[in-house]
């Protein structure tokens, strides 16, 4: 267990570390999903692709992180464990909606999806609550 001390001292730069990589995670698909959907080359060039998990592990780093810090437990919060299963169906849509997908049309459906499942994710991160936007 973390002593308070150390989590003082690390809590206020790691949560806005976490935010900052959320929100670079998500702007990069974002961005490369509208331009797998206008058909341009640049979202599956090396870069763009490898740039993807670099952001992600770093992202993963300070959320286990946090974790640890603050003692967080997906069987007792059960606002983290929905966002951990939303995390995986995030993956997967985004998956389908940058390259599995068999026509434009479904990659469209599950990009717009994934946008809604991260945007649901963020309500339940602000609530704490696993219904996020809807809690009461």
């Amino acid at each position: 267990m973390p002593s308070p001390e150390l989590v003082a001292a690390l809590y206020p730069w790691l949560l806005p570390l976490h935010i900052t990589l959320v929100t670079l995670s998500v702007s990069l698909f974002a961005a490369r999903g509208l331009g797998v959907l206008a058909g341009q080359a640049w979202p599956m060039r090396d870069w763009a692709r490898g740039l993807a998990p670099v952001i992600d592990s770093l992202l993963l780093l300070a959320g286990g992180t946090l974790w640890w810090l603050l003692q967080l437990n997906p069987t007792q919060q059960h606002w983290l464990l929905a966002k951990l299963v939303l995390l995986i169906v995030y993956i997967v849509l985004g998956t389908l909606a940058l390259k599995r997908a068999p026509t434009r049309g479904a990659r469209a459906a599950c990009y717009v999806a994934a946008l809604a499942v991260v945007g649901f994710m963020v309500g339940i991160a602000l609530a704490h609550h696993p219904l996020g936007w809807f809690a009461p």
